[in-house]
Protein backbone atom coordinates (compact mmCIF):
# COMPACT_ATOMS: atom_id res chain seq x y z
CA UNK A 1 0.00 0.00 0.00
CA UNK A 2 1.67 3.10 -1.18
CA UNK A 3 1.11 6.37 0.61
CA UNK A 4 1.28 9.60 -1.63
CA UNK A 5 0.51 12.23 0.67
CA UNK A 6 3.43 15.05 1.42
CA UNK A 7 5.26 14.46 4.03
CA UNK A 8 5.07 17.12 6.61
CA UNK A 9 7.36 20.06 5.58
CA UNK A 10 11.15 19.76 7.09
CA UNK A 11 10.44 15.64 6.89
CA UNK A 12 11.78 13.27 3.86
CA UNK A 13 9.52 9.98 4.71
CA UNK A 14 11.68 7.44 4.29
CA UNK A 15 11.09 4.44 1.60
CA UNK A 16 11.37 0.92 3.43
CA UNK A 17 14.53 -0.73 1.27
CA UNK A 18 14.99 -4.46 2.81
CA UNK A 19 14.27 -6.37 5.94
CA UNK A 20 17.12 -8.30 7.18
CA UNK A 21 16.25 -11.77 8.41
CA UNK A 22 18.97 -13.67 10.28
CA UNK A 23 19.20 -17.35 9.46
CA UNK A 24 21.04 -20.97 10.72
CA UNK A 25 22.20 -21.26 7.14
CA UNK A 26 21.42 -20.01 3.62
CA UNK A 27 20.40 -23.67 2.41
CA UNK A 28 17.95 -23.63 5.10
CA UNK A 29 16.44 -20.44 3.82
CA UNK A 30 16.67 -20.84 0.26
CA UNK A 31 14.96 -24.33 0.92
CA UNK A 32 12.19 -23.03 2.80
CA UNK A 33 11.67 -19.45 0.86
CA UNK A 34 11.78 -21.73 -2.59
CA UNK A 35 8.79 -23.50 -0.86
CA UNK A 36 6.97 -20.59 0.07
CA UNK A 37 7.16 -19.79 -3.76
CA UNK A 38 10.24 -16.82 -3.83
CA UNK A 39 12.98 -16.46 -6.14
CA UNK A 40 16.27 -16.55 -4.68
CA UNK A 41 19.14 -14.94 -5.81
CA UNK A 42 22.88 -16.16 -5.25
CA UNK A 43 24.96 -16.48 -1.79
CA UNK A 44 26.84 -13.34 -1.05
CA UNK A 45 29.71 -13.04 0.98
CA UNK A 46 30.30 -9.76 3.28
CA UNK A 47 33.71 -8.63 4.28
CA UNK A 48 32.78 -9.00 7.89
CA UNK A 49 32.18 -12.47 8.04
CA UNK A 50 27.95 -12.52 7.44
CA UNK A 51 26.56 -13.99 4.05
CA UNK A 52 23.06 -13.31 2.57
CA UNK A 53 20.79 -14.59 -0.60
CA UNK A 54 18.27 -12.22 -1.23
CA UNK A 55 14.82 -11.87 -2.38
CA UNK A 56 14.13 -9.18 -4.36
CA UNK A 57 10.71 -7.65 -5.13
CA UNK A 58 9.19 -5.58 -7.94
CA UNK A 59 8.64 -2.64 -5.70
CA UNK A 60 12.73 -2.75 -5.29
CA UNK A 61 12.18 -3.84 -1.78
CA UNK A 62 13.89 -6.75 -0.42
CA UNK A 63 14.10 -9.58 2.22
CA UNK A 64 17.62 -10.26 3.51
CA UNK A 65 18.40 -13.43 4.60
CA UNK A 66 21.46 -13.43 6.89
CA UNK A 67 24.01 -15.96 8.29
CA UNK A 68 27.35 -15.96 10.11
CA UNK A 69 29.88 -17.85 7.28
CA UNK A 70 33.16 -17.46 9.50
CA UNK A 71 32.17 -16.68 13.11
CA UNK A 72 35.55 -15.74 13.84
CA UNK A 73 35.45 -12.52 11.43
CA UNK A 74 31.82 -11.91 12.79
CA UNK A 75 33.65 -11.92 16.17
CA UNK A 76 36.39 -9.65 15.14
CA UNK A 77 34.27 -7.12 13.34
CA UNK A 78 32.16 -7.07 16.36
CA UNK A 79 34.81 -6.10 18.34
CA UNK A 80 35.91 -3.16 16.28
CA UNK A 81 32.70 -1.34 16.34
CA UNK A 82 30.82 -2.90 13.44
CA UNK A 83 27.31 -2.27 14.80
CA UNK A 84 25.23 -3.98 12.19
CA UNK A 85 27.47 -7.74 13.32
CA UNK A 86 27.40 -6.64 16.59
CA UNK A 87 24.07 -6.50 16.82
CA UNK A 88 23.58 -9.62 14.41
CA UNK A 89 25.24 -11.65 16.95
CA UNK A 90 23.17 -10.22 20.11
CA UNK A 91 20.16 -11.22 18.37
CA UNK A 92 20.78 -14.74 17.69
CA UNK A 93 22.38 -15.29 21.34
CA UNK A 94 18.63 -13.95 22.94
CA UNK A 95 16.70 -14.85 20.56
CA UNK A 96 17.78 -18.11 18.13
CA UNK A 97 19.47 -18.61 15.04
CA UNK A 98 16.18 -17.76 12.81
CA UNK A 99 14.18 -14.68 13.11
CA UNK A 100 13.39 -11.13 12.27
CA UNK A 101 15.73 -8.16 13.15
CA UNK A 102 16.08 -5.45 11.24
CA UNK A 103 14.18 -2.58 9.32
CA UNK A 104 16.57 -0.88 6.37
CA UNK A 105 15.18 2.28 5.36
CA UNK A 106 16.88 3.97 1.82
CA UNK A 107 18.88 7.15 2.23
CA UNK A 108 20.77 9.36 -0.11
CA UNK A 109 22.69 11.05 3.04
CA UNK A 110 23.84 8.42 5.46
CA UNK A 111 26.05 10.76 7.78
CA UNK A 112 23.53 13.02 7.86
CA UNK A 113 21.17 10.43 9.18
CA UNK A 114 23.90 9.45 11.40
CA UNK A 115 23.94 13.36 12.80
CA UNK A 116 20.55 13.07 13.18
CA UNK A 117 20.34 10.28 15.15
CA UNK A 118 23.35 11.30 17.33
CA UNK A 119 21.17 14.07 18.12
CA UNK A 120 17.55 12.49 19.05
CA UNK A 121 19.95 10.28 21.39
CA UNK A 122 19.36 7.74 19.20
CA UNK A 123 22.84 6.40 17.58
CA UNK A 124 22.87 2.60 17.19
CA UNK A 125 26.38 2.94 16.51
CA UNK A 126 29.27 4.57 14.46
CA UNK A 127 28.83 4.31 10.84
CA UNK A 128 29.78 1.38 9.15
CA UNK A 129 31.12 1.93 5.36
CA UNK A 130 31.84 -1.07 3.07
CA UNK A 131 32.01 -3.10 -0.30
CA UNK A 132 30.98 -6.49 -1.72
CA UNK A 133 31.29 -8.45 -4.77
CA UNK A 134 27.99 -9.81 -6.50
CA UNK A 135 27.63 -11.63 -9.88
CA UNK A 136 25.04 -10.69 -12.10
CA UNK A 137 22.94 -13.02 -13.89
CA UNK A 138 25.15 -13.38 -16.96
CA UNK A 139 28.36 -14.27 -14.33
CA UNK A 140 30.05 -10.99 -14.45
CA UNK A 141 31.35 -10.09 -11.29
CA UNK A 142 30.35 -5.95 -9.97
CA UNK A 143 31.07 -4.36 -6.83
CA UNK A 144 28.75 -2.18 -4.54
CA UNK A 145 29.76 -0.06 -2.00
CA UNK A 146 27.39 0.90 0.63
CA UNK A 147 27.45 3.44 4.06
CA UNK A 148 25.22 2.57 7.12
CA UNK A 149 23.68 4.65 9.68
CA UNK A 150 22.11 3.05 12.61
CA UNK A 151 19.20 3.87 15.00
CA UNK A 152 18.41 2.16 18.62
CA UNK A 153 16.70 2.26 21.49
CA UNK A 154 18.04 0.90 24.38
CA UNK A 155 14.27 -0.56 25.25
CA UNK A 156 14.40 -2.72 22.49
CA UNK A 157 17.31 -4.87 22.81
CA UNK A 158 16.08 -7.09 19.54
CA UNK A 159 14.98 -4.37 17.05
CA UNK A 160 17.65 -2.58 15.13
CA UNK A 161 17.02 -0.03 12.46
CA UNK A 162 19.08 1.45 9.70
CA UNK A 163 19.37 3.96 6.69
CA UNK A 164 21.36 2.02 3.38
CA UNK A 165 23.18 4.42 1.12
CA UNK A 166 24.51 2.90 -1.98
CA UNK A 167 27.51 4.49 -2.83
CA UNK A 168 27.93 2.74 -5.47
CA UNK A 169 24.98 0.80 -6.33
CA UNK A 170 24.82 -2.87 -7.52
CA UNK A 171 23.42 -3.32 -11.08
CA UNK A 172 19.59 -1.50 -10.62
CA UNK A 173 18.48 -4.42 -13.39
CA UNK A 174 17.27 -7.53 -11.41
CA UNK A 175 14.32 -8.25 -12.90
CA UNK A 176 15.31 -11.82 -13.42
CA UNK A 177 14.92 -11.94 -9.72
CA UNK A 178 11.88 -10.13 -9.35
CA UNK A 179 9.62 -12.48 -10.62
CA UNK A 180 7.95 -15.34 -8.07
CA UNK A 181 5.54 -18.31 -8.19
CA UNK A 182 3.69 -17.37 -5.22
CA UNK A 183 2.80 -13.95 -7.28
CA UNK A 184 4.53 -11.60 -4.81
CA UNK A 185 4.89 -7.83 -6.13
CA UNK A 186 5.85 -6.26 -2.89
CA UNK A 187 6.01 -5.23 0.78
CA UNK A 188 2.50 -3.92 2.14
CA UNK A 189 3.36 -3.63 5.64
CA UNK A 190 5.50 -4.07 8.10
CA UNK A 191 4.24 -5.35 11.91
CA UNK A 192 6.11 -5.04 15.17
CA UNK A 193 4.96 -5.83 18.16
CA UNK A 194 5.27 -4.15 22.08
CA UNK A 195 2.50 -4.66 25.12
CA UNK A 196 1.91 -0.44 24.66
CA UNK A 197 3.21 0.42 20.71
CA UNK A 198 2.85 4.46 21.40
CA UNK A 199 6.17 4.00 23.93
CA UNK A 200 8.20 3.74 20.52
CA UNK A 201 6.41 6.33 18.53
CA UNK A 202 9.20 9.17 19.19
CA UNK A 203 11.69 6.39 18.15
CA UNK A 204 9.93 5.30 14.76
CA UNK A 205 8.96 8.59 14.12
CA UNK A 206 12.94 9.48 13.96
CA UNK A 207 13.88 6.74 12.39
CA UNK A 208 10.75 6.70 9.39
CA UNK A 209 11.57 10.94 9.50
CA UNK A 210 7.77 11.06 9.60
CA UNK A 211 5.95 13.09 12.17
CA UNK A 212 2.50 11.79 11.44
CA UNK A 213 1.24 8.75 13.69
CA UNK A 214 -2.49 6.79 13.86
CA UNK A 215 -3.18 5.41 17.16
CA UNK A 216 -5.75 3.04 17.03
CA UNK A 217 -6.97 0.54 20.31
CA UNK A 218 -5.02 -2.15 18.59
CA UNK A 219 -1.55 -0.10 18.52
CA UNK A 220 -0.01 2.48 16.06
CA UNK A 221 0.77 3.17 12.25
CA UNK A 222 3.50 5.20 10.78
CA UNK A 223 3.27 5.50 7.06
CA UNK A 224 6.85 4.94 5.28
CA UNK A 225 7.07 6.38 1.40
CA UNK A 226 6.10 2.96 -0.01
CA UNK A 227 4.63 1.11 2.80
CA UNK A 228 3.02 1.45 6.40
CA UNK A 229 5.13 0.59 10.03
CA UNK A 230 2.46 -1.33 12.38
CA UNK A 231 2.90 -1.66 15.86
CA UNK A 232 0.16 -4.12 17.26
CA UNK A 233 -0.73 -4.96 21.17
CA UNK A 234 -1.63 -8.31 21.83
CA UNK A 235 -4.39 -7.41 20.89
CA UNK A 236 -3.89 -6.33 17.82
CA UNK A 237 -1.52 -9.46 17.15
CA UNK A 238 -4.49 -11.89 18.05
CA UNK A 239 -6.94 -9.72 16.20
CA UNK A 240 -4.87 -9.37 12.70
CA UNK A 241 -2.53 -12.40 12.90
CA UNK A 242 -4.09 -14.83 15.32
CA UNK A 243 -1.17 -15.24 17.36
CA UNK A 244 -2.58 -16.05 20.65
CA UNK A 245 0.33 -15.83 22.90
CA UNK A 246 0.77 -13.32 25.61
CA UNK A 247 3.01 -10.06 25.24
CA UNK A 248 5.31 -10.63 28.07
CA UNK A 249 8.03 -8.55 27.49
CA UNK A 250 8.49 -4.90 26.82
CA UNK A 251 10.39 -3.74 23.69
CA UNK A 252 9.82 -3.46 20.39
CA UNK A 253 9.92 -7.08 18.18
CA UNK A 254 9.66 -7.17 14.99
CA UNK A 255 6.87 -9.92 13.73
CA UNK A 256 5.32 -10.40 10.22
CA UNK A 257 5.88 -8.75 6.90
CA UNK A 258 2.52 -8.57 4.39
CA UNK A 259 3.23 -9.43 1.11
CA UNK A 260 0.83 -7.75 -1.87
CA UNK A 261 0.41 -10.59 -4.57
CA UNK A 262 -1.47 -10.50 -8.09
CA UNK A 263 -3.93 -13.16 -7.30
CA UNK A 264 -4.86 -14.76 -3.97
CA UNK A 265 -6.41 -17.95 -5.14
CA UNK A 266 -3.01 -18.66 -7.06
CA UNK A 267 -1.21 -17.53 -4.24
CA UNK A 268 -3.34 -20.18 -1.70
CA UNK A 269 -3.12 -23.09 -4.86
CA UNK A 270 0.71 -22.57 -4.80
CA UNK A 271 0.96 -22.82 -0.93
CA UNK A 272 -1.20 -25.94 -0.93
CA UNK A 273 0.71 -27.56 -3.77
CA UNK A 274 4.18 -27.17 -1.74
CA UNK A 275 2.66 -28.46 1.83
CA UNK A 276 3.20 -25.53 3.32
CA UNK A 277 0.55 -24.99 5.94
CA UNK A 278 -0.93 -21.62 6.33
CA UNK A 279 -4.27 -19.89 7.79
CA UNK A 280 -6.99 -18.02 5.63
CA UNK A 281 -7.80 -15.37 7.39
CA UNK A 282 -10.75 -12.83 5.67
CA UNK A 283 -9.12 -12.20 2.59
CA UNK A 284 -5.41 -12.80 3.76
CA UNK A 285 -3.03 -16.13 3.84
CA UNK A 286 -0.82 -16.19 7.36
CA UNK A 287 2.22 -18.68 6.79
CA UNK A 288 3.60 -19.23 10.67
CA UNK A 289 7.37 -18.81 10.83
CA UNK A 290 9.78 -21.95 10.24
CA UNK A 291 13.44 -22.68 9.94
CA UNK A 292 14.77 -20.28 7.09
CA UNK A 293 11.20 -17.98 7.75
CA UNK A 294 11.72 -16.12 11.09
CA UNK A 295 8.88 -14.00 10.72
CA UNK A 296 5.19 -14.54 9.90
CA UNK A 297 4.51 -14.12 6.38
CA UNK A 298 1.03 -12.48 5.48
CA UNK A 299 0.00 -12.50 1.62
CA UNK A 300 -3.03 -10.64 0.74
CA UNK A 301 -4.10 -8.57 -2.66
Amino acid sequence: MRDDRPAIAGHVRRHLDHLVLPVAALATARQRLSRLGFTVAGDALHPFGTENACVFLADKTYLEPLAVAQREDCEAAALQGNAFVARDLAYRFRRGQDGFSALVFSTDDAIADHARFQDHGLSGGDILEFSRPMKRPDGEEVIGQFRLAFASDLRAPDLLCFTCQRVQPLPADRTAFETHANGVTGIRQVILSEPNPTDFQYFLQEVVDERETEAHSFGMDIPAANAHISVLNEAGMRGFLGVDEPLTERGLRARAIVFTVGDIAATEAMLAANAIEHVKRDSRLIVTPAPGQGAIFVFGE
